[in-house]
């Protein structure tokens, strides 16, 4: 065989085991987003779930609306490149942690942390960081319960353990954050940025007020069910029976 038909084999086989590698690498980087995916689904049910089980027991729901979003591939790659991550599958799945979010927005703000510590009890959920920004909140004022879980997703043939990021928050307090990010996203065309940062955190600080004093009314009306006869708390407990579980 001659020296250029040789050359024309070793070329051809380089060029044939780069496409492999970088097929593997496509296919890998597409499973490790479906599992992302599928947590994301595996823990907005977990909510739902929850929420249903309090319409029942309580005739409420805490849960106001349940949102989720997956990193798009250009987002991903920006943080891997701004954090200097390595960008292998398992550098990724180590490092960040929030390739799947879910933001849950609830009622009221005792309703925040039964809805998350009612989560965080489930045996196949393991709490890998806990951020309070209602008790601690940031400096601009940000509110807003963070958690970083990790959950087990079942595939046909093998079982995947993935992390989510929850953040679970007030209508209020979501609000204020949407404004926030709205002001941070138009920065460059602020004239006069601080002052719109001070108004935003005399805002926070207002609406911090308002979720208590909702909540504190919410809890007066519910304490004078307690004082019922023994036949209107047979009236209400009938009545659960007509909750749709819908």
């Amino acid at each position: 065989m001659s020296f250029r038909s040789n050359l024309s084999q070793e070329v051809g086989q380089e060029v044939t085991n780069y496409f492999i590698d970088v097929l593997d690498t496509v296919i890998d980087y597409k499973e490790m987003m479906l599992a992302y995916d599928c947590a994301i689904k595996e823990v907005t049910t977990k909510f739902e779930i929850l929420n249903s089980e309090y319409k029942i027991k309580y005739k409420r729901n805490p849960i106001k609306s349940i949102h989720s979003r997956l990193k798009s591939n250009a987002s991903l790659m920006e943080k891997i490149h701004k954090r200097g991550i390595n960008p292998n599958i398992e550098s990724i799945e180590e490092h960040i942690d929030d390739i799947a979010g879910i933001r849950v927005i609830c009622n009221y703000v005792d309703d925040i942390y039964k809805i998350a510590d009612s989560l965080i009890r489930q045996s196949d959920v393991e709490l890998l960081q806990k951020k309070d920004y209602i008790s601690n909140p940031k400096e601009n004022g940000y509110r807003s319960l963070h958690l970083i879980i990790r959950i087990p997703v079942f595939f046909s043939e093998s079982t995947k353990y993935v992390k989510v990021e929850v953040q679970i928050r007030t209508i209020a307090m979501d609000f204020w954050a949407s404004l926030e990010h709205q002001m941070r996203y138009k920065k460059p065309e602020l004239d006069d940025e601080q002052m719109l940062v001070q108004q935003l955190k005399e805002c926070a600080e207002t609406i911090a007020d308002t979720d208590n004093k909702m909540m504190q009314i919410r809890s007066t009306i519910e304490n004078l069910s307690l004082d019922q006869t023994e036949e209107e708390q047979i009236i209400e407990k009938l009545k659960k029976l007509d909750i749709s579980l819908l």
